[in-house]
């Protein structure tokens, strides 16, 4: 069973990897990345992925989903970004 503390992990996790997901929808669907900053993103994946190996050691499932999932997403946009600069 999970214990409270790790259910408030999972409930930020849940909040703050889904805030993510319409950007990546808005970016998937205009195939744009117009304004998004590159370097923003980059150091963004740094910070999560660094907090996913934390919740791995840790052995957090709440850090472990929640920044697993949020680097996907965020590679995505970082895909993205790679792509419109390369197609400039």
């Amino acid at each position: 069973m999970i214990d409270k503390i790790e259910l408030i992990g999972l409930l930020a996790a849940i909040l703050t990897t889904t805030a993510f997901i319409p950007q990546v929808f808005k970016v998937m669907k205009a195939e744009s990345s117009e304004g998004l900053s590159l370097t923003t993103y980059l150091i963004f994946i740094t910070g999560v992925s660094l907090w996913l190996i934390y919740g791995i050691f840790k052995m957090s499932f709440s850090m472990i989903l929640g920044n697993g999932i949020t680097v996907l997403l965020a590679s995505i946009i970082i895909y993205y970004i790679l792509k419109n600069k390369n197609s400039n």
